[in-house]
Parts: C-alpha cells; structure tokens; sequence
C-alpha cells in the first residue's frame, strides 16, 4: 500500500528588510540593499533611478567578499 503523507513544510524567518525600489510608478523592480553594487543604483528594469525603502522577506545571508555592506 503506497502511504501518500505530504511533508511538513519547515517555515522560513522573515525580517524587515532594507530595500531599493524603482521610482518609476510604472515599473516594479527592487533588489535588497545589500546585494547592490553601487550607493545610488539604477532599476536594471527600466533604468530609472531607485530609492530606499524596506520590506518583509525572507531572511538571506550575502556571502560576496564583495559585499561592503
């Protein structure tokens, strides 16, 4: 007999999270401020310049040796 129990999914922490979003109403890209590479980046979307803001994701570690941050 095939037992068809479904795994208990494991819950992922999430934080409040500084972010850059795109200031273009029109267009919804971010990326998380600590996977940036420059101080005032620009949306790799559309081009137009982004500012700070924060949201709740999932908790993510950067491990670049890049990363200055």
């Amino acid at each position: 007999m095939y037992n068809s129990r479904k795994k208990q999914l494991e819950e992922i922490p999430t934080e409040i999270t500084a972010i850059w979003k795109c200031s273009n109403d029109d267009c919804s890209g971010w990326m998380r401020d600590n996977f940036t590479f420059s101080d005032n980046p620009s949306c790799p979307i559309c081009d137009s310049p982004m500012v700070k803001g924060e949201k709740e994701l999932q908790a993510v570690v950067n491990l670049s040796p890049t990363s200055s941050k």
